[in-house]
């Protein structure tokens, strides 16, 4: 069996590694995510020609979910 394709982008260090049914992305710190979650919370910010989560095709759909939403104050 061949071994999972992985990337690491030269911009912001994240391990894209791909995998049947949508690319894993391996965080410096938290659970791994999907290229939509690292464009929502990097990549857009970053915006980075060396970027390798720049195609809308591969990244997918957005949704309100991949956004970092801190903790409103005084809730820990």
């Amino acid at each position: 069996m061949a071994e999972p394709q992985e990337q690491v982008c030269p911009v912001c260090s994240v391990k894209i590694i791909a995998a049947p049914g949508g690319d894993r992305v391996v965080f410096s710190s938290g659970p791994e995510g999907t290229r939509a979650k690292l464009w929502a919370r990097v990549c857009q910010f970053a915006n980075k020609p060396a970027c390798i989560n720049r195609d809308r095709d591969t990244i997918g759909t957005v949704t309100d979910k991949d956004y970092f939403k801190a903790d409103p104050p005084g809730s820990k």
